[in-house]
């Protein structure tokens, strides 16, 4: 019998009135007087608090970590000149990182793919049932195969030839439709090494998803590899891409339980519904600004 591990599921924002409802994520030093600041901030420019939710990496020392959602009725014509007087009188004598955002406006997120289709169709899916809040601007692949599959989604897509011969190239095309244009950018199997000078121009985050046995059955046929180990869990790991290789801040993990009874095949189609699930929960939570990075870690909510 095979049992799955869950994680806890935050509550998704899906289904909710938006309007005038905003997010505000805060990151800082932690000292006495954060939430005391916030909160009285919040309260001056006519909000009110939904939800909050707080976390401190030491008990002194630390880093703070803040997620809270407000309501303020006309938040669309007040949402900017909340984010500089915020910036101005709490982010600034806090030393503070924060982002401030209208739920109402879902964040633009491309999709990179390369031949493989169970984590783009299913990001794809949830999306147009409501389950992911988020606007798919477009569909960038280095093969053509997968065009007629996009096709009945209504999303861009757009085939750039890409290997290790013309890396470069391809960056350079790719980059010129995702500059300025996405919020985020998910790798779903997208099977091509993402560059440095990519991910410093591409100025926004990355999200990728490959099995969990790494570091161990590096390569191809890593399924092969596992059965031929007796393996006994297979799993899938979504993280943040860095210039280290499968070494960024990992944002959420999943397993399921596997026997001797299981070729490979069943391996693969087990992982393949492990890393969707697992991909959709941290696009989900990362479009719903759920996450924070700290060092190489994250803190959801």
């Amino acid at each position: 019998m095979n049992t799955a591990v869950m994680a806890p599921q935050p509550t998704s924002a899906a289904g909710r009135d938006t309007a005038d409802m905003g997010r505000l994520m805060i990151q800082c030093p932690d000292r006495p007087g954060i939430v005391a600041a916030v909160g009285t901030f919040l309260s001056e420019h006519g909000a009110n608090i939904v939800t909050l939710d707080q976390h401190s990496t030491e008990e002194t020392g630390g880093q703070f970590i803040q997620r809270t959602e407000f309501h303020r009725p006309g938040l669309a014509a007040a949402c900017e000149d909340m984010r500089s007087d915020f910036a101005e009188h709490v982010a600034g004598p806090f030393d503070m990182d924060f982002r401030m955002t209208e739920i109402a406006r879902p964040k633009r997120v491309a999709i990179m793919v390369s031949k493989t289709d169970h984590c783009l169709l299913d990001l794809l899916w949830r999306n147009r049932r409501g389950e992911l809040d988020m606007s798919v601007a477009m569909v960038i692949a280095n093969h053509p195969d997968l065009a007629e599959a996009v096709r009945p989604f209504g999303v861009p897509f757009f085939h750039i030839p890409a290997s290790r011969d013309n890396r470069a190239d391809a960056e350079q095309r790719q980059l010129e439709l995702l500059q300025g244009n996405v919020d985020l950018v998910v790798l779903a199997r997208y099977m091509q090494v993402i560059t440095p000078d990519f991910l410093e121009r591409i100025d926004c985050p990355l999200i990728n998803i490959h099995h969990s046995f790494l570091p161990a059955f590096i390569g191809a046929g890593p399924y092969q590899k596992a059965k031929q180990r007796g393996v006994k869990l297979v799993g899938a790991t979504a993280h943040y891409v860095t210039a280290e290789l499968d070494e960024g801040p990992i944002i959420e993990q999943d397993v399921v339980r596997v026997t001797h009874e299981q070729s490979t095949e069943d391996l693969v189609r087990l992982g393949a519904d492990v890393e969707r699930t697992v991909l959709s929960r941290a696009v989900r939570w990362h479009c719903e600004d759920r996450v924070a990075r700290t060092g190489n870690t994250t803190v959801v909510f």
